[in-house]
């Protein structure tokens, strides 16, 4: 379900700012938010990209 490019996703991200795209149809795991709603695979995609520009974990990031 992670791969399919018809199916409808969610934008997760966690404490340490670390994004997820997650099938809509599936429970969103503990410690996990959603930051962006039912979207194509395509527009979650494109929320991501502009939304998670540093990579690293937040309490990483923070460090400098």
């Amino acid at each position: 379900p992670f791969e399919d490019v018809d199916a409808r996703y969610l934008v997760l991200v966690n404490a340490e700012n670390q994004h997820s795209l997650w099938p809509a149809f599936a429970e969103v795991p503990d410690g996990w938010t959603v930051v962006h709603g039912e979207d194509s695979r395509e527009g979650c995609t494109r929320y991501v990209d502009a939304h998670w520009t540093d990579m690293r974990p937040a309490s990483l990031a923070a460090r400098g």
